[in-house]
């Protein structure tokens, strides 16, 4: 016998996260030997969604509610809910019903082969284009980034062992990345492929700002290779600023004479400039991390927590 704990982060879902519980409930029907608890965190909505929490945590007596002080971003909710669960095996997804909990059970199936943690892989995303570049743009920025294992497809619906989420409760700076996290503690990882739902209510609560935050998350928390790529950068135009100053000392010798246009030279100095101002406000990016974590920013707040568990 076996006990799954899901963690459900909510925002703007006071309409859906009702219908993705009852169908966790009725897939964990199927495996009558097991037990389960939901963990659902409230990641500070601007809508009703938390009195709907309450109202579940009243009627089902598996069922935890986390109030979150305000909005700290979805993988850090996630990081609340993580530290609630007392499973055996840990299930996260979204609350906008996308997640197809009918391939559940494949999930189950695969880790119990004795990987670490399984991701469902969408063959299709159904989601507004903007949303699809977002996660190719991110899925891409962890293959170069994080060195993950071959044909690792990674989603927000995985199930992870316990040692894995413990470790990864570790983590307690304010600028969490699951991925990395999960690359930190084992590349023992499996895809399982499914079809990924519509969206029963709403749009997507990522804006381009908030996709924006979640790639620089990716670039700097676990990695220093935009470091290492600055320095590519800034040795490759030294070397072709020396060889270019030797082809004009060259002309010089040969007499040939040259004359300089201002428009490529004001160019050339906005190209240049440019990277240098990248590279410093990588740089700044980088030490404000730093700052932020030594001040012990809160990776989140918990405000209150409503619900008991099974024993």
């Amino acid at each position: 016998m076996s006990k799954f704990s899901f963690v459900i982060p909510c925002y703007r879902s006071e309409k859906t996260i009702s219908i993705v519980v009852d169908e966790i409930k009725s897939e964990m029907k199927k495996r009558a030997n097991d037990t389960y608890e939901i963990v659902l965190v409230n990641d500070h909505s601007p809508d009703n969604v938390w009195k709907v929490i309450e109202k579940l945590t009243k009627e089902n007596e598996n069922l935890i509610g986390v109030n979150l002080a305000r909005n700290f971003g979805q993988h850090c909710a996630l990081m609340a809910g993580y530290g609630q669960c007392t499973g055996d095996y840990v299930v996260s997804l979204d609350d906008d019903g996308q997640a197809p909990l009918d391939s559940l059970c494949d999930l189950i199936a695969k880790v119990e082969e004795g990987y670490d943690v399984v991701y469902a892989y969408y063959h299709e995303i159904k989601q507004n284009i903007f949303r699809r570049f977002g996660s190719r743009m991110a899925g891409k920025m962890g293959e170069i980034m994080l060195n993950p294992p071959k044909d690792l497809k990674g989603s927000s619906f995985y199930i992870a062992r316990k040692f894995v989420v413990d470790e990864m409760v570790n983590y307690r700076n304010p600028y969490p990345y699951l991925m990395g996290l999960v690359l930190r503690v084992t590349k023992n990882i499996a895809c399982v492929e499914t079809q990924h739902r519509s969206r029963l209510e709403g749009t997507s609560g990522y804006s381009f700002w908030k996709l924006l935050h979640l790639w620089m998350n990716g670039f700097t928390a676990f990695s220093i290779k935009p470091l290492q790529f600055s320095t590519f950068l800034g040795v490759l135009f030294a070397v072709v600023g020396f060889i270019y100053a030797a082809v004009i000392a060259a002309q010089r010798i040969m007499g040939i004479i040259s004359v300089a246009g201002w428009s490529s030279i004001i160019a050339l100095m906005l190209i240049i400039g440019g990277c240098i101002l990248v590279m410093l406000g990588l740089i700044g990016e980088y030490l404000g991390r730093i700052y932020i974590c030594i001040n012990n920013s809160p990776q989140y707040v918990v405000k209150e927590i409503t619900g008991s568990r099974r024993t």
